[in-house]
């Protein structure tokens, strides 16, 4: 019985296969893959307690390691540098896990935040906040709906008193709405810089 070339073959040291697969013979990284698939399975399977992710993270350090062939010095450890890289793509993993887990906790605690820590109305509370003057002003102004001489006969002003008392609360309660939303995007990237 005639054995096929491929039989006589005798296998190859990793040494032979990263230097061939180094030098154009991409097949012999194949070969490197079917030597370390079912020993990085194991290890990653260990380490993360999922098959899933597991198969994920062993795929990730082989193509890596196949990127990054030429950077290995010393191909007769192939199997020791498989593993460092097979370490960098788990702490990977465990850090997008962390971050997921921390945005979901985030999520969470914003959708449990009792309604009376985030204000509803804003603008109201902006206005009320406000001295007498000037709120009494924008509440006939814009929530009665008079005109600024309704406004003026009613509080016993000059028009042109109300118009500048107008403007003058206008700008306060812009400067007020600003730090407020200052404020609101503190506290929002300090949850996000912990998500980080």
């Amino acid at each position: 019985m005639n054995s096929s070339p491929q039989d006589e073959s005798p296998e190859l040291s990793d040494e032979q296969y990263v230097i061939s697969s180094r030098n154009g013979c991409p097949e012999h990284f194949r070969l490197l893959v079917q030597r370390y698939q079912r020993p990085l399975f194991a290890y990653l399977t260990s380490r993360l307690g999922n098959y899933g992710d597991a198969e994920e993270a062993a795929q990730e350090s082989f193509m890596r390691a196949f990127l990054s062939l030429k950077k290995l010095r010393q191909p007769a450890s192939f199997y020791s540098w498989l593993l460092g890289i097979a370490g960098r793509v788990l702490q990977e993993q465990f850090r997008a896990v962390t971050r997921r887990e921390k945005q979901r906790a985030v999520a969470e605690a914003l959708l449990q935040r009792d309604p009376g820590e985030a204000p509803e109305y804003p603008v109201e509370e902006a206005i009320a906040v406000l001295p007498e003057s000037y709120r009494q002003v924008i509440l006939l102004r814009y929530y009665e709906g008079l005109s600024c001489q309704e406004v003026a006969t009613r509080l016993g002003l000059p028009l042109g008193s109300v118009t500048k008392t107008l403007s003058r609360a206008y700008a306060l309660l812009r400067q007020e709405l600003q730090a407020r939303e200052r404020a609101e995007q503190t506290v929002n990237q300090n949850q996000i810089h912990e998500l980080r």
